[in-house]
């Protein structure tokens, strides 16, 4: 008995078998124990209790626990699939696993979706996406003017908004996307293959033309 106690006390809170992890996510067995040595560094980082919370995940993701980012807000509400506040091991894994390479371009088109509907009513609206292209500059130290941001929804509505209701719904979003693949690059991170000990980036510091910035 005692060493069965000894064994689980060893997980965190949420902690999720990895062969049926693996088996939901694109992740293999030996990526999804990788990612539990990295999830125990990252829950115990600030608050020590087996969870990651928004401190945890901004100081992991920007290098800052206290800085405050749309951008950063988003990512750890669609992580915090409970809506608890704290983000346990397999919703972790199930969320990281839209970045993968080999997931779907589906799916990741339907998590960047979300990610941009801020408002939670089923389609993007202008001011969202507005909103959430000068979080993404923020956090990428990129300035543009008010011109450029505003050209860049404009350009975005205007290919995106077929039917010229003002916003873009999913399935508009799923035709744009389509269309314009490479909005969908922040979506994928490589180094998922091989996965390390650093916590995976979101904001992209490589080469970027001004209308690539809004995914």
């Amino acid at each position: 008995m005692g060493c069965i106690s000894s064994k689980q006390s060893k997980h965190t809170p949420g902690y999720e078998d990895p062969v049926l992890l693996a088996s939901q996510t694109s992740f293999t067995v030996s990526e999804v124990e990788a990612l539990y040595d990295l999830f125990k560094k990252l829950s115990f980082s600030i608050i020590k209790d087996g969870l990651i919370h928004k401190e945890e995940f901004q100081l992991a993701l920007f290098r800052n626990s206290s800085k405050k980012n749309l951008f950063a807000d988003r990512i750890f509400s669609l992580f915090d699939a409970k809506r608890n506040g704290a983000i346990g091991f397999g919703d972790f894994v199930r969320a990281l696993s839209f970045f993968h390479p080999s997931t779907p371009v589906y799916e990741k088109a339907a998590f960047a979706f979300r990610l941009y509907d801020l408002r939670h009513t089923g389609s993007i609206e202008r001011v969202e996406l507005k909103e959430m292209v000068l979080a993404l500059l923020s956090e990428s130290e990129l300035e543009l003017s008010e011109d450029i941001v505003e050209a860049i929804v404009d350009n975005t509505f205007k290919q995106a908004d077929l039917n010229g209701d003002g916003k873009i719904d999913e399935d508009e979003w799923k035709e744009f996307v389509t269309q314009n693949p490479a909005i969908l690059k922040n979506m994928t991170l490589p180094y998922l293959l091989d996965i390390t000990m650093t916590f995976p980036s979101f904001v992209m510091y490589s080469e970027t033309n001004d209308t690539d910035i809004i995914i």
